[in-house]
């Protein structure tokens, strides 16, 4: 699920570079799995098949939608798909735009108006209130959950609620038997309060790629190097310390304000073929980290995605996108 930018949204100062981004990774995805493309309305979903058909890409594995949306950031307002009992359900918590730093009234109400337009006939969306974005929960597909406490404890989501609190509704909602609460990291630039898929990311039930720094006048050294201590003394489920993955920070990545940019390498994407990994124009670095995610990966193929025009508004690959399982059926648009 991928909503794409138009000129109501941020991207509107640099629309044509980002535009080039969402091509690469429609591309990339469509090869190996159905795309739900999102757009604002006709006018946009007319522009768009034109720029992915002069792209070369073939529309027949790509279903579009139009449907209003504040932002493109999916990961954080799409449906979480589960399995209960066997059958699919789609899970639609609450959106508040990070914490109510931006308009989000559009973005909470996209879920809702898809399955409307019968996008996923047959299959229930289960609202839930509470407030949760999907890019603040990283699960190993085996019951154990991994997040930050900066984030989900955080009072602009769902007011002061307890650490107990909030694991009994992990539990219940996702089938969850295990929370793993990371105290430390988080990286300058950050405006969605520590979201665990720009720190630490599940290759396998037994491995975690992390974000690390090895700069000690970096101004997220700190964070980060207790946080990796942090992933050293969690244990898997036989009592195993995790394998863990290293992903070497970028060279700093700034705005045109002088501000200092999220990037990083743990927000990359499992498709069902490669893996999708954003880059930054920094060629060592780049290349390290995606040697680092091959041994994560062993036989998956890593591709790289220049994402610099993405970070200016703090996410990635892994935040534009919200995957939904095959068990739910698709109803084709047009």
């Amino acid at each position: 699920m991928i909503a794409w930018p138009h000129p109501d949204t941020d991207w509107r100062e640099n629309l044509a570079d980002v535009e080039h981004v969402y091509c690469e990774l429609v591309r990339q995805v469509s090869e190996y799995e159905k795309v739900l493309l999102l757009c604002m309305d006709e006018t946009l979903l007319f522009r768009v098949k034109g720029i992915l058909d002069e792209y070369g890409i073939k529309d027949n594995r790509i279903d579009y939608r139009c449907v209003p949306y504040n932002d493109t950031w999916t990961r954080d307002f799409g449906p979480l798909s589960i399995l209960k009992n066997g059958q699919p359900q789609l899970l639609n918590f609450q959106f508040n735009g990070w914490g109510n730093k931006f308009r989000s009234e559009q973005d909470n109400q996209v879920n809702h108006t898809l399955y409307a337009q019968g996008t996923w006939p047959g299959t229930c969306l289960h609202d839930i209130s509470y407030t949760l974005e999907g890019g603040s929960i990283e699960t190993d597909g085996c019951g154990t959950l991994l997040t930050t406490s900066a984030c989900l404890l955080n009072k602009n989501r769902n007011g002061p609620l307890s650490r107990e609190t909030v694991e009994k509704l992990l539990m219940k909602n996702l089938g969850i038997n295990r929370v793993f609460w990371l105290e430390y990291g988080g990286l300058a630039g950050d405006d969605t309060d520590g979201h665990i898929d720009t720190l630490a990311r599940f290759c396998d039930p037994e491995t975690i790629a992390y974000m690390t720094c090895n700069n000690p006048g970096d101004e997220n050294y700190h964070g980060l190097s207790n946080m990796e201590q942090e992933l050293k003394d969690l244990r898997t489920k036989e009592g195993r310390p995790y394998t863990l993955i290293p992903l070497q920070l970028p060279q700093p990545v700034y705005d045109r304000q002088g501000r200092r940019l999220p990037a990083s390498y743990a927000n990359f994407l499992i498709t069902n073929g490669p893996i999708l990994m954003p880059v930054y124009q920094d060629t060592m670095a780049d290349q390290r980290a995606a040697d680092q995610l091959a041994a994560a990966f062993p036989g998956r193929e890593i591709l790289t995605i220049d994402c610099k025009s993405l970070i200016v508004q703090h996410g990635s690959l892994h935040c534009m996108t919200m995957q939904i399982t095959d068990k739910v059926l698709t109803r084709n648009s047009r």
